[in-house]
């Protein structure tokens, strides 16, 4: 008898030894095999990205949809130094479309070391970035089967919610610094193909981003992929083809730069500063910062030109109206396009009651973008819920009464953006504009259409008040149009 309880026993430990790991440890053991092995995997001390792509152009492009601007990546080079979670990457973009920079290559260099996000500019200045950009650019570092496999064998990361989806075995992970990802492995190779993470955008609110893997290779006893391709929400914007990449070779030093390191922690955007110009009897232009907004005065109510940025800039825009004008309520916002950084406060307004006005071609975009949520970083309007009044300019609009008149003309075919509205003061003769011309700038690829633009609707103009820059004659954009019609 006593012989039959040990045999049960030694029965029992054997079953035990070799029953299958939970399915979520399973997903994760299996993707370990398939990259080279857990042992393998854990011994990698550094990983080196070489080559080119392209980055997308994200909330920027011709329409609120498009997403055929890219810039073209050369002199990629990525560096990991895994067991101290840093990163840093190095590459030169050049873009592939009518940029209002110039189409001049743009060399980049920027990091993440623990805590501490960095840029380094073009002469070698360091300087500290956001928080929001630091925990964006440590979820990154993730964006690797290497390195997020490598991550879920931490004893303890946490895993959950075992699934296969489209064919392919899911599992949720929450690394040992309590970031959350999803890692998705191919159910035939095992072999990681997308890992997913979500992040805030001012402009989509709760959004995904996906790194899909593919073109895998050796390379030093490990299976790694050779194409990276990335998108936002739905937007495409990054694509890597590995030229080279190397396990464990000199990552050189990614410590941030000192300025970088002994700086202050930034939560976010800087504080508003609102500086009130008086442009013409009612007409304000509220500039202070490098976007601007201009104020005006009806007999009975108030107008702005542009919420932009974000819910910082456009609340203290919106209260320096109030401010003004404290005896007339602001009721309208016209926005000037739909580019993530002019539309980035039109949540702001919504939350404020303000009606918006906007090109036809943004609506769409705008509707939907009161809708999204916004929970993992609360804006104004998640915070006080309004609905959407908007109304929209084909080609032209008349703002009237007894006291101003606002004439909204559509800047058609300019290739900056298709939703580009600008405001003409037809007694004052003001016209208000946003980046197709700004005063003084090096390169104005745009001004030769908003000239045509101009003249197609036979405009007499003084001055010119910009979204960016400083109020400057209209003969400063007669000058620069002069100019490049006669190179």
């Amino acid at each position: 008898m006593k012989e039959m309880k040990w045999f049960v026993l030694f029965a029992a430990l054997m079953l035990g030894g070799c029953a299958q790991a939970p399915p979520e440890q399973q997903t994760i053991n299996d993707a370990a095999s398939a990259l080279g092995g857990r042992d393998k995997i854990l011994a990698v001390k550094t990983l080196i990205i070489e080559g080119g792509g392209t980055n997308g152009n994200l909330g920027q492009d011709v329409t609120p949809e498009a997403t055929s601007q890219t810039f073209t990546v050369t002199d990629y080079k990525r560096a990991v130094d895994l067991a101290a979670g840093r990163a840093r990457v190095e590459q030169t973009r050049t873009p592939n479309f009518t940029f209002f920079q110039g189409q001049q290559a743009q060399k980049q260099v920027f990091g993440i070391d623990g805590e501490v996000a960095y840029n380094i500019g073009a002469n070698g200045t360091a300087n500290r970035a956001p928080n929001p950009v630091a925990t964006d650019r440590r979820m990154e570092i993730y964006h690797h089967p290497l390195t997020l496999v490598r991550a879920a064998l931490d004893p303890n990361a946490k895993l959950s919610n075992p699934r296969t989806d489209g064919g392919q075995s899911v599992v949720d992970i929450t690394t040992a610094n309590n970031l959350k990802f999803t890692l998705a492995i191919d159910s035939t190779t095992k072999l990681p193909a997308r890992v997913v993470s979500m992040t805030d955008n001012t402009n989509l609110g709760d959004v995904a981003v996906e790194t899909t893997f593919a073109d895998y290779q050796d390379v030093s006893g490990l299976r790694l992929p050779t194409r990276l391709t990335t998108k936002t929400d739905k937007y495409p914007t990054a694509e890597v083809r590995v030229a080279k990449q190397s396990i464990d070779g000199d990552a050189g030093d990614l410590a941030a730069p000192a300025a970088a390191a002994s700086a202050a922690p930034i939560a976010g955007p800087p504080p508003p500063n609102v500086a009130v110009q008086e442009v013409a009897k009612g007409i304000w232009h509220l500039a202070g910062q490098s976007h601007h907004s201009v104020l005006v005065e009806f007999s009975d109510h108030l107008t702005l030109i542009e919420t932009p940025q974000n819910d910082i800039r456009a609340l203290a825009v919106i209260a320096k109206a109030r401010e003004l004008r404290p005896n007339k309520p602001l009721t309208h916002v016209i926005n000037s396009h739909h580019h993530f950084d002019h539309s980035g406060g039109l949540r702001a307004a919504v939350s404020e009651g303000l009606t918006i006005i906007t090109q036809s071609g943004a609506a769409p975009f705008y509707q939907e973008a009161v809708s999204r949520p916004h929970t993992i970083a609360p804006d104004a309007l998640a915070k006080n819920p309004k609905p959407l009044k908007i109304e929209t300019v084909n080609d032209e609009m008349v703002l009237k009464d007894a006291t101003m008149t606002v004439n909204l003309y559509h800047i058609s075919g300019n290739p900056h953006a298709d939703t580009l509205l600008m405001a003409y003061f037809p007694r004052e003769r003001i016209l208000v504009e946003a980046d197709v011309f700004n005063p003084g700038a090096p390169v104005s690829p745009y001004a030769p259409n908003l000239m045509e633009n101009i003249r197609k609707h036979k405009l007499q103009i003084d001055r010119i008040v910009p979204l960016h820059a400083t109020i400057a004659p209209y003969s400063d954009l007669l000058k620069v149009v002069s100019t490049r019609t006669s190179d």
